[in-house]
């Protein structure tokens, strides 16, 4: 029944929010998701290490962060327990919890790419905000260009 409830509520402040003339997202919540890390390109493996951020006001229940790489991926990988591939170029990750005005844990990914090219790019956003708003997509969206060096590239 409380579920039920739940999912009324929401609908009907979307509604009221739409009559009033007031896009939807903005009766959400808002929560300030960033991420911040650096990326790596060295013999065919594109490494890339981000921690994301809760600006907030909200606590982020859990969030998704999606990882498109330009060059396609290796058909095997060693995927962390919280990310899955979503297509040839494209994994997901979730967040976990985040509370507003902390970070969450590092998510660190080792991807193979197939062949060994000499630069790589790799964009990072946010897929899912735990329903939460973020008027500020600036800090969670990046593009990396990473080069056949091993050097890291800071985002």
């Amino acid at each position: 029944m409380r579920v039920k409830r739940a999912g009324l509520v929401a609908a009907s402040v979307a509604a009221a929010a739409l009559v009033a003339g007031v896009p939807a997202e903005a009766a959400a919540p808002e929560a300030d998701v960033a991420y911040h890390g650096y990326a790596s390109l060295w013999e065919g493996r594109l490494g890339i290490w981000l921690t994301p951020q809760n600006h907030g006001p909200v606590d982020v229940s859990e969030a998704t962060v999606r990882l498109r790489y330009s060059a396609p991926l290796a058909s095997e990988q060693k995927l962390p327990e919280r990310c899955l591939r979503a297509g040839q170029r494209v994994v997901l990750c979730s967040t976990g919890e985040i509370k507003a005005g902390s970070w969450s844990e590092e998510i660190g990914l080792d991807m193979r790419l197939k062949g060994s090219p000499s630069e790589a790019t790799v964009q990072i956003d946010t897929l899912w905000n735990g329903g939460a708003s973020d008027r500020n997509v600036n800090n969670n969206r990046h593009k990396v260009l990473t080069l056949d060096t091993g050097d890291s590239y800071f985002f």
